[in-house]
């Protein structure tokens, strides 16, 4: 594989700020070198958070992440410090799931891609948000997400 598929990443290897908000923080991509063949790829965060629009307080999610690559591949890095761009932004659970999908799914142009957004409770209901861009696509083996409902102490 040649390096030079790595050339214009910027974060990788470098010394990086944590963006303060999403629209600050700047995705990488790079070309797949298996482009010919479908297959799934998993980002998990476990310790996703943001801020409720309201009052200010934390709201902590569990995100699954997959896509079918088409031409490009989310540089993890990148990812990560987009992801974590969410702490100090104040938005809804529904707006913070599919606003990550939607840049992602713009960004990559995936052959297909799902969130999982998996909510702690706050005031005593979880929200679980679900957004995906179209069918599973046949023939690659997309495994169940493995996140159960939330079940409280029972």
């Amino acid at each position: 594989m040649s390096d030079d598929i790595y050339q214009n990443l910027t974060q990788l290897g470098s010394d990086t700020v944590q963006p303060q908000s999403p629209d600050e923080a700047e995705l990488e991509r790079v070309q797949n070198p298996q482009a010919d063949v479908a297959y799934n790829v998993r980002f998990v965060a476990p310790e996703f958070t943001s801020l409720c629009p309201m009052t200010g307080q934390p709201d902590f999610a569990h995100l699954v992440i997959d896509y079918v690559p088409g031409e490009w591949l989310v540089e993890s890095k990148s990812l990560k410090l987009f992801l974590g761009s969410f702490r100090n932004h104040g938005a809804f659970h529904e707006d913070c799931t599919v606003t990550i999908a939607r840049r992602l799914a713009d960004f990559l142009e995936p052959q297909w891609l799902r969130i999982g957004g998996y909510w702690y409770p706050r005031g005593g209901i979880p929200i679980d948000v679900f957004y995906q861009t179209g069918p599973q696509p046949e023939g690659v083996w997309i495994p169940d997400q493995g996140v159960p409902p939330y079940r409280g102490r029972g």
